[in-house]
């Protein structure tokens, strides 16, 4: 696949995101779970991070208040400078709309609507005219001329989840969250797509926040945070694969 190069992206300064003392309780009584427990976390921009843990360990749960998807129960988090806590759930899809772009392990994508009308929807939804030389390149890095015009049956695994990724990078958000993106991909679909958004932190400026089970997929990030009972349970800088299996074994 030949692959174009963006541009850096142009982003504010200071942190893509953050919590402070972050709890999220699901349920009431003695069947509450709390799914958070009291997470401060800086998530810096421009970074690729990538957060880990067992089943229940508040991975996805953090994904989700970081990106707005979810309130927490007490405590604050930003999404750049905007508190997310202070908004209510109209300016707080307004600001997904704007500012977040989503990968997760659902493609999501509407089966109606050709590749290019699936890349270009949360735009649409948002009123907005898509910035064509970006969305060119977009295209381009990601390989995708060729199969615009189908719809996604028509797309191998591989190919959906390329413009999935489109999709989150087409409107140049603020950060880009993947939920678990590699799970319905095939290990060559799946290294395929881990190296773009790899380089949609080196070439884009883009700020890239991973949840994953698999350490190889983790070792594309430049920081992995390892998750416990709702809490931190330690980190990575620049890890290899095998240094990240080694930490998971201790824990």
């Amino acid at each position: 696949m030949v692959m174009a190069t963006l541009e850096p992206t142009a982003h504010g300064e200071g942190p893509a995101a953050r919590v402070v003392d972050g709890v999220k309780i699901y349920g009431e009584g003695p069947t509450a779970v709390r799914a958070l427990d009291g997470i401060t976390l800086v998530l810096e921009r421009a970074r690729f991070t990538a957060i880990m843990g067992p089943s229940g360990s508040g991975k996805s749960t953090l994904l989700h208040c970081l990106a707005g998807l979810d309130t927490l129960t007490s405590g604050r988090a930003w999404l750049g400078e905007v508190e997310l806590t202070r908004l209510d759930e109209r300016r707080r899809t307004r600001l997904r709309r704007e500012r977040v772009g989503f990968v997760f392990q659902a493609f999501n994508l509407v089966p109606t609507l050709t590749a290019l009308e699936n890349i270009t929807l949360p735009l649409d939804l948002a009123g907005r005219a898509p910035d064509r030389e970006w969305l060119d390149r977009v295209v381009d890095v990601l390989g995708l001329r060729p199969r615009l015009h189908h719809r996604p049956a028509a797309l191998s695994g591989g190919e959906q989840q390329r413009v999935a990724a489109a999709r989150a990078l087409a409107s140049r958000p603020e950060v880009v969250f993947a939920d678990e993106p590699t799970g319905n991909l095939d290990s060559r679909s799946g290294a395929e797509l881990l190296g773009l958004l790899r380089r949609a932190v080196d070439e884009f400026g883009q700020t890239i926040v991973l949840v994953t089970h698999d350490p190889a997929a983790a070792a594309h990030a430049d920081r992995v945070l390892f998750l416990a009972d709702g809490r931190i349970a330690g980190e990575l800088r620049e890890p290899t694969a095998e240094e990240i299996l080694e930490r998971m074994k201790r824990r």
